[in-house]
């Protein structure tokens, strides 16, 4: 097909938050589009009443956007082809509806929900596939106009083949064939004039030019249903490409059970949209090149639809995770630091207001910090060893060990010496450990570990040479909650072991 006419639509339901499984679907489409300089096309589908809300279609905008996608058409930003909402193309969808009615290759249906139920029943009881018997698909023409005037309420149903088989090939799953004996007459508009998804779809990819249809393989079943109403109509049928589905490592389909799964909760979770990009992009698909930390134009530059793998994705945290360290230290330490600071400020461990002071203490603890973050969470989470200073977590072994031989000479000798040190720095610290092995004969472990416990608090965690800086410049600062200098954790070891 020739480039120029390339036509991608990423067509949403307002019900909820975009999950990841969607997000990928998004994903794919726009890198189709950007690859062959074609256009993606944003389409609300929003007729379900009940569940469709403003707040979700506000939301999944941004969340689309934060994932650093965009479109060239949709209900934000307009477009040659519109509405972009659904809702708003009612009008058009009876319109067909009517021709359809017109030309006798739909009709209309009275039959009630009760009457439909119990017929589905009846054919799952004899071990059949509920297929609509077609009752009302001989009704004369005279039938039809009486119980029409008489207000009885009826559907339009499209008249399909009654047996065959329709094959179509899909550009992932490859030729894939229907019998449509299993099809019966599908509902084109409901009773309360509302239409039906699998006949709203036809019509609106038709106006808007959508060339491709790539979405999910949970849509392959509908497939049948909308190339029957393709036909009907007259219209010419776009590509198919069905997207296998995304899985937790169970192999069962994601769900909020495995983890994280909307894309709001990812960036909560302190997740780059550029990461997850990256990750989604690898979600069924391969770069040729055998790379895996990949930017916006190589993915565009390597993807191919024709290698999406048929096969389900597993979703792997893990994996995510790790390309999201990558990232984050692609980052300059100024925008690393911008990006963990709303973590942070959350979490009432910096200031709203930040001072030139701040902001200079801010760079070194994320240089020195970083390292060990696979998120942003992670990050500010590291945060609280300098913050959070307390002897009463620690555990029975650690509290041996203060209170130990070693462990008891080693403190004091480090309390008595930092009283002649008005500024502790690393270079001093290694001074005094030295000539402390010298006086009390304490040497490695022995030594290093009570200091340690005596100076965070904890049994790990960041390296002496990193954290002895960062406490004592961050103790001279003013922070919503203050933090202890080396000589005010020193003595409140002391008192603990005076107790």
């Amino acid at each position: 097909m020739d480039d120029r006419k390339v036509r991608v639509r990423f067509a949403p339901s307002p019900t909820g938050f975009l999950h990841v499984g969607n997000a990928r679907t998004a994903l794919y489409n726009w890198l189709f589009a950007r690859k062959r300089g074609g256009a993606l096309v944003l389409r609300v589908e929003d007729t379900d009443a009940e569940r469709s809300a403003p707040k979700f279609e506000k939301r999944l905008i941004e969340d689309l956007l934060w994932l650093g996608l965009d479109w060239d058409e949709g209900p934000d930003v307009g477009g040659p082809f519109g509405p972009y909402r659904q809702s708003a193309r009612l009008e058009i969808h009876s319109r067909y509806a009517r021709t359809l009615l017109a030309s006798g290759k739909a009709y209309r249906c009275f039959c009630s929900p009760e009457a439909l139920e119990t017929e589905r029943q009846e054919a799952l009881a004899g071990g059949r596939t509920p297929v609509y018997s077609g009752r009302c698909r001989s009704l004369s023409v005279m039938e039809v106009q009486d119980r029409a005037a008489a207000g009885e309420p009826a559907s339009v149903r499209l008249r399909t083949p009654r047996e065959g088989e329709l094959t179509v090939e899909d550009r992932v799953r490859g030729m894939v064939s229907f019998d449509l004996s299993l099809v019966g007459d599908p509902v084109l508009v409901r009773s309360s004039g509302r239409p039906a998804y699998n006949y709203a779809v036809v019509i609106d990819d038709h106006l808007m030019r959508i060339s491709h249809v790539i979405r999910g393989e949970d849509h392959l079943a509908n497939t049948v249903r909308q190339i029957l109403t393709y036909k009907a109509l007259g219209f010419p049928l776009p590509e198919f490409a069905h997207l296998a589905m995304v899985m937790g490592e169970d192999n069962t389909r994601l769900s909020k059970r495995h983890g994280a799964t909307s894309v709001n909760q990812f960036a909560r979770d302190g997740i780059l949209p550029s990461a997850l990009f990256n990750y989604l992009c690898l979600l069924g698909w391969a770069p040729p090149e055998g790379q895996e930390v990949l930017e916006r134009d190589t993915l565009i530059r390597l993807f191919d639809l024709d290698k999406v793998s048929r096969s389900a994705a597993i979703f792997d945290y893990g994996k995510l995770h790790w390309l999201n360290r990558q990232h984050m230290r692609r980052l300059p330490t100024r925008a690393q630091a911008e990006h963990v600071l709303p973590f942070l400020q959350a979490a009432g461990l910096l200031p709203a207001k930040m001072t030139e002071s701040h902001w200079d203490w801010l760079l070194q603890a994320v240089d020195r910090l970083g390292e060990r973050a696979d998120t942003w969470t992670d990050l500010a989470e590291g945060f609280t060893q300098l913050f959070a200073f307390s002897l009463e977590n620690i555990g029975p072994q650690e509290r041996a060990e203060l209170r130990g031989d070693c462990g008891g000479r080693v403190i004091r000798a480090f309390a008595a010496r930092l009283k002649q040190i008005p500024d502790l720095d690393f270079a001093a610290f290694v001074e005094m450990a030295k000539s402390i092995q010298a006086e009390t004969g304490c040497r490695g472990r022995d030594l290093y570990h009570p200091l340690r416990l005596a100076l965070t608090g904890r049994g790990s965690g960041l390296d002496l040479d990193n954290l002895i800086p960062l406490v004592e410049s961050g103790a001279r600062l003013d922070f919503p909650q203050p933090m202890k200098s080396c000589s005010a954790r020193i003595s409140e070891v002391l008192a603990y072991l005076d107790r």
